[in-house]
């Protein structure tokens, strides 16, 4: 019998734009996770399981070995640290922008200490040390639009798309820290253990990558 599978995805956008990915694989889930109450999916595979887990979660699963790969947006992979896990493909998907962000007029170069409201406490306190600014980084878990309007922080640090939810807000996008998107990782036990069945699973995902821009 082949070595069992363990996959770790998160509900929502990259589920779904994973899907096409294990379609090539040959692994297709038998139910739905937004209308399951099941956390481990069975799939068309025997072999295969998908484990169902919040986005953040992803990484410490994969590292400690709770699942063999998963799917993670490069933003999680750099709050986690991404030391303890590889990193083998660049799926393409779930595509956006980690910005800092704010009211036209804030000045972030001026002599003040900014205040920095954000999700993304590594990420943040990593790029402005890298510009040599300290901050006073302020931990919030949504609606960071709305920190500098109420006078919390001077910009914030956040997930950008398309940026409408900027514009609806009167913010605008000041800087850009990195490109994001979800990334393959695999726990570095089942790279060596499960090395045939892993790398098997890769090459079919990295064949239906998306090419160019």
């Amino acid at each position: 019998m082949q070595d069992k599978l363990i996959i770790a995805l998160s509900k929502g956008r990259i589920f779904k734009e994973t899907l096409p990915f294990l379609k090539a694989a040959g692994i297709e889930p038998e139910d739905d996770p937004e209308h399951s109450r099941k956390l481990i999916l069975d799939t068309n595979q025997e072999d295969v399981k998908l484990l169902v887990i919040r986005a953040t979660d992803v990484p410490t699963y994969v590292e400690h070995g709770g699942a063999d790969l998963g799917v993670a947006g490069k933003d999680v992979l750099m709050e986690h640290g991404g030391s303890g896990v590889y990193e083998p493909l660049d799926l393409r998907i779930a595509r956006c922008r980690l910005m800092v962000a704010g009211q036209p007029d804030v000045d972030l170069e001026g002599s003040r200490r900014l205040r920095v409201a954000t999700k993304f406490v590594n990420s943040a306190r990593r790029y402005f040390a890298d510009k040599g600014q300290q901050v006073e980084v302020i931990k919030l878990y949504g609606s960071m639009e709305l920190a500098p309007l109420v006078g919390l922080a001077d910009c914030i640090v956040d997930l950008v798309d398309t940026g409408g939810t900027l514009k609806a807000n009167g913010l605008v996008p000041l800087e850009h820290i990195c490109d994001i998107s979800s990334r393959l990782i695999v726990n570095k036990a089942s790279m060596k253990m499960k090395q045939a069945r892993v790398r098997q699973l890769m090459n079919a995902m990295s064949a239906v990558v998306p090419r160019g821009d």
